[in-house]
């Protein structure tokens, strides 16, 4: 499955930091993790923490799916909002799901200054609408994070254009967020790792694997075998194929980044980040060099749409930023469409699969891809080391979504 198209501007900016082998023969390990992304990374970072012989395989050059094309946004906010949330899959599974997300921004923060990467900024989150008519649907949100424990506030058409010189009616600030580039924290996290004894190995497709009553066998492209107690599928998008595709709907999203202006002030204030309530819904940040990188006019994914429409998206996206902020410029520079999935609750999917025997997963499907992520390597680890994690049944196979 075709991920990415375009010019990734992460990968652009890093290229390729580290290099790792590919598996040509035969291995062993306690535990297998499928998938060189950022939800495999984090997987195998908290498993190496503990002393859990690991090895990581990805059949591509690692970073090289979606996480190399995530414009890296890091939010407590699900795709659904949490007052429509909470009618869905009910008010306490809702509420420690967003609390979850915003918990996981911090644990991120800290595991980032533990391994020494500063490529990250907490930043604030605007989530603003442009239709006077969605004044209701913004209070009801605004009550169900207050009450939920998050720092908010309301601010009116006139507050929105005095702080951020942005074309929008109400909109909620939260005080918690934070910017990364995911792609350049996925190698340092395996770097980290291997230092603790993980074993890195690209270009490693997985072709077949036997699921034992007590281990599993994996078999390569190559005709390379790797036989482990467990394994942690963190494969992403590309596991739809073997368990189910009703369990996720696939979409391809658009974005664009700007030209570098580090000679220049910070186009808005307090450099936050921003989406809106349009479903599907836009989503804009800043880079350390001031680089603007905005996304979103999704649509459902195709092979044409991943590859076929991103200079017309990357236009589309360019002629949004100038609606939302009269009299400034959007010079583009890089384009490129990404996959990403979207469940029926918002919901990652975290823990086994009864058809799969001695595997976990770590899919962390929709917008919060990242601190799902750590959410799984959470649950994941846990599990392992033989804890109950009171958190697991909510992102379980078996929940109910509504």
């Amino acid at each position: 499955m075709e991920l990415t198209a375009g010019y990734p501007f992460w990968l652009i900016k890093n290229g390729i930091p580290f290099e790792y082998p590919k598996l040509l023969k035969n291995i062993h390990s306690r535990v297998v993790v499928i998938g060189g992304g950022i939800s495999g990374a984090l997987t195998a970072y908290y498993l190496t923490e503990q002393g859990v012989d690991c090895i990581l395989v990805d059949g591509r050059s690692i970073g090289q799916g979606s996480t190399c094309a995530s414009t890296s946004l890091l939010q407590y906010e699900l795709d659904t909002p949490l007052h429509m949330l909470i009618k869905q899959i009910g008010e306490v599974n809702a509420i420690r799901s967003y609390q979850l997300c915003g918990e996981s921004i911090d644990t991120l923060i800290g595991i980032m200054d533990h391994i020494g990467f500063d490529a990250y900024d907490s930043r604030k989150s605007l989530f603003f609408t442009s239709h006077k008519s969605q004044l209701s649907f913004i209070e009801k949100e605004l009550t169900a994070r207050r009450q939920a424990g998050f720092d908010v506030s309301f601010l009116t058409k006139n507050e929105i254009y005095e702080n951020y010189c942005m074309n929008a009616e109400y909109a909620i600030l939260s005080e918690k967020g934070a910017t990364i580039d995911a792609y350049a924290l996925t190698h340092a996290l395996l770097k980290h790792s291997m230092g603790k004894g993980l074993q890195v190995f690209d270009r490693t497709g997985i072709k077949d694997i036997k699921y034992n009553a007590n281990n599993v066998e994996l078999k390569t492209a190559d005709g390379v075998f790797i036989s482990a107690e467990k394994i942690v599928n963190a494969s992403g998008f590309e596991v739809i194929n073997f368990i189910s595709r009703d369990i996720v709907d696939l979409y391809c999203t658009y974005a664009v980044v700007s030209e570098n202006e580090q000679e220049k002030e910070a186009i808005w204030k307090d450099r936050i980040m921003i989406w809106n309530t349009d479903n599907p819904y836009l989503y804009l940040r800043l880079t350390q060099d001031n680089r603007i990188i905005m996304g979103g006019r999704d649509v459902r994914f195709s092979h044409k749409a991943s590859r076929g429409l991103y200079d017309k998206k990357a236009a589309q996206l360019c002629s949004d930023f100038e609606k939302l902020f009269p009299g400034k410029k959007f010079k583009a520079e890089f384009a490129w469409s990404g996959t990403f999935g979207k469940t029926k609750d918002s919901l990652p999917y975290i823990g086994e699969f009864a058809k799969t025997p001695n595997t976990y997963y770590a899919l962390g499907f929709g917008g919060n891809g990242i601190t799902f992520s750590v959410i799984a390597a959470q649950i994941i680890k846990d599990h392992m080391l033989g804890k109950r994690n009171e958190d697991a049944e909510i992102f379980s196979f078996d929940r109910k979504s509504g």
